[in-house]
């Protein structure tokens, strides 16, 4: 069953013991308390790096000095985010629009208030490995048949949506269908994001990922053993292509947690 547009997060059971629950969020888009995490877990993954939390702090400052300053400018960026974030801005029964991510700054709050360790999943630039693969896939972002084809988002937004609109799941009962259309632009978002790329990079990005996801969970087993859980806070569409790689059973890459600790702002 493809879990591109699934609402219930799919758990990945380590053969070497413990699970990750996969939990798919939608850029900028609060969630209520039905469609956050309900089961516990021992350690907190983001498939970024630990500057991103940098990055949310200034986002907060941001807003706290211009509400709003933030789409405005995802807005005007152009492009397929820019188009995401266009369409959820019209979206008025559910909160979205909203920075920094609510749901991976909340998750990464409530990991630090209750000391759960959290993983950075992006390798840092000075890896030699990584920086070989972020220059291959500048160089193929740079490609001239790729610029080209941002030059047409329009047509090629319209007909990624049309597309996800045919395997939209309902949202779980009792929220708005507009969950259903933020799921279906976050697709065609991602599904043009990964388009710059190549298929073979795409796929080696997430072998990495996976490989240090494996090493975050085998941490958490040296103290909660074969019930360690590892919760991934990703973007809903990717966690198909994150099964995927997880299925290969790639070597695990040591990883270590970095702390986090920022001011709370938003309810848990």
């Amino acid at each position: 069953m493809s879990a591109s547009m699934d609402w219930a997060d799919p758990v990945w059971v380590d053969p070497d013991g413990g699970r990750m629950q996969l939990h798919g969020t939608l850029p900028t888009v609060v969630y209520p308390n039905i469609m956050r995490p309900r089961q516990g877990w021992h350690g907190l993954a983001l498939l970024e790096t630990p500057d991103v939390v940098e990055l949310w702090v200034e986002e907060e400052a941001d807003e706290a000095a211009s509400q709003g300053v933030n789409l405005t400018h995802a807005m005007l960026s152009g492009g397929a985010f820019g188009r995401y974030a266009e369409g959820i801005s019209v979206l008025e029964e559910l909160q979205g629009g909203r920075f920094p991510d609510p749901e991976p700054r909340r998750l990464q709050r409530n990991a630090d208030r209750h000391g759960r360790p959290v993983f950075f999943i992006e390798p840092l630039a000075d890896d030699p490995d990584w920086n070989d693969f972020l220059t291959k896939e500048a160089r193929a972002m740079s490609h001239w048949r790729k610029l080209l084809s941002m030059i047409r988002i329009g047509k090629r937004w319209k007909k990624s949506v049309k597309h996800h609109v045919m395997t939209v799941t309902p949202p779980p009962k009792g929220q708005s269908v507009d969950y259903a259309s933020a799921s279906v632009m976050a697709s065609a978002w991602w599904e043009l994001t990964r388009a710059m790329s190549t298929p073979a990079l795409n796929e080696a990005r997430d072998l990495r990922f996976a490989a240090r996801l494996r090493g975050a969970l085998a941490s958490l087993r040296v103290l909660h053993g074969d019930d360690a859980t590892l919760l991934v806070a990703l973007h809903q569409p990717h966690r198909e292509a994150m099964l995927k790689a997880l299925s290969t059973q790639p070597t695990p890459e040591e990883i270590s947690s970095t702390t986090t600790t920022t001011t709370a702002q938003e309810e848990e």
